[in-house]
């Protein structure tokens, strides 16, 4: 009794007696295993929550960096465009943007809609023009393609999608065909003419692997008939971020008869979306979490009736009130922070290996989880912030620490002289 005494009054917020008591009553009875059934599916629920939340999060990041990179990575972050027939100045106006600060290259550029046609296989596609040195600027062209193929005077480039689509590959013959073409006294003729494959590019996202046809400006010139004129100019950056100045200043430079738009606007419904999404997806996983946080709440409070007789005789062997409080805290607590630790560590490995899972999935199901037609992207993305990582380990350990409040309370009030005489 005395060495009772002793360690309930110990200064430190738990006492080595408190934590024996309390990791005792984790455990189970010995025929039910390690730990009682109900913790168990309470660990269980926080595992799972956390590991959800992680993976979602970090699949949602990943969408996010892998779209963004690739986007970025091919079009312009500032794009000028002419609202009448072309941009006929543009070396002029090269030359001065250059100038601007935080502005890496100045590309002018022709965008234009045709039909691609080789043997049998007919298919829409977008042409976008641009000569040999300033397609080295482009960095997700330059990056995955030997570029010394290009610099032949009609050579064009097709994505890795479209020549599977339509069985091409380097040296075929591609048709492409505008109905721009010349006036006749019959009416418009289409434009067409046929074009050898210098190269094959593999950007990753199957919006620009299937349907972009890279061809030299110069050839792109004569083809539309837009001799000395381009359609539009783009603007990389050296930080993408900063745009706001370069806008103002592009604005300045190119006059009110161009429209300036940075990639922000353009992609703004997009991204708008994502970060939407992301949001939702978060407030619905974390009530699993939640859930889980409840369940302890549930499984404290039948631990606590059925050790109404073990805390009527600790009480009666002079352990106080909040000792009691910090028995049942304890045990609670660790629920949580062995699941949180759990799920932690299964988001993690799953995010890591989250594309080599998806095509096991695949395999053993016979379906295809992740359409690259449908989801834009080649592989499945999983990107972990540490910020965000963080959020999830101190939202799950605050559930389960105030979820360990009230049965702890309830276990304190128990009058351990009715208890005693009941049995």
């Amino acid at each position: 009794m005395t060495n009772l005494h002793k360690t309930t009054k110990d200064p430190m917020p738990f006492s080595k007696f408190e934590w024996k008591i309390a990791f005792r009553y984790f455990k189970s009875k010995k025929k039910e295993g390690f730990i009682s059934i109900i913790s168990f599916f309470s660990l269980i629920g926080i595992m799972l929550g956390v590991a959800t939340l992680i993976i979602v999060l970090a699949v949602m990041n990943g969408f996010r960096a892998e779209l963004l990179d690739k986007i970025l990575g091919i079009n312009g972050h500032v794009t000028i465009q002419s609202f009448d027939s072309g941009i006929d100045n543009y070396d002029e106006l090269r030359m001065e943007l250059e100038k601007i600060p935080n502005i890496r290259s100045v590309i002018p550029t022709i965008y234009s809609q045709v039909m691609v046609s080789s043997d049998d296989q007919t298919s829409g596609a977008i042409i976008k023009a641009i000569s040999y040195d300033d397609l080295e600027n482009v960095p997700k062209i330059n990056d995955n393609l030997n570029l010394d193929a290009y610099r032949s005077e009609d050579g064009i480039l097709i994505g890795s999608g479209m020549a599977l689509n339509m069985g091409l590959s380097i040296n075929d013959m591609l048709t492409l065909i505008s109905p721009k073409g010349s006036q006749t006294p019959f009416g418009t003729t289409p434009r067409i003419k046929s074009y050898p494959i210098s190269g094959i590019f593999n950007i990753g996202m199957s919006e620009y692997d299937s349907n972009f046809v890279y061809m030299p400006l110069e050839e792109a010139q004569k083809y539309f008939n837009r001799k000395g004129s381009v359609n539009s100019i783009e603007i990389f950056l050296e930080d993408p971020e900063v745009i706001k100045n370069v806008i103002i200043e592009t604005r300045s430079i190119v006059g009110n008869g161009y429209y300036v738009s940075s990639w922000k606007e353009q992609n703004k419904t997009f991204f708008t979306a994502l970060e939407v999404e992301r949001d939702l997806m978060f407030i619905i996983v974390s009530l699993i979490v939640l859930v889980a946080g409840l369940n302890i709440i549930s499984s404290l409070i039948m631990l606590v009736k059925d050790k109404n007789s073990d805390i009527a005789i600790l009480r009666t062997i002079g352990a106080s009130r909040n000792s009691i409080i910090r028995i049942f805290f304890i045990t609670g607590s660790f629920i949580g922070v062995i699941g949180t630790t759990l799920g932690v560590i299964i988001g993690i490995v799953f995010c890591k290996n989250i594309d080599s899972i998806r095509l096991l999935i695949s395999k053993l199901t016979g379906t295809d989880l992740f359409s690259p037609e449908m989801y834009y992207l080649a592989k499945l993305p999983a990107q972990i912030d540490n910020g965000e990582l963080l959020s999830v380990i101190i939202m799950a350990l605050s559930f389960s620490i105030l979820a360990s409040i009230y049965p702890s309370w309830k276990a304190s009030k128990i009058d351990p002289v009715k208890v005693l005489r009941n049995e």
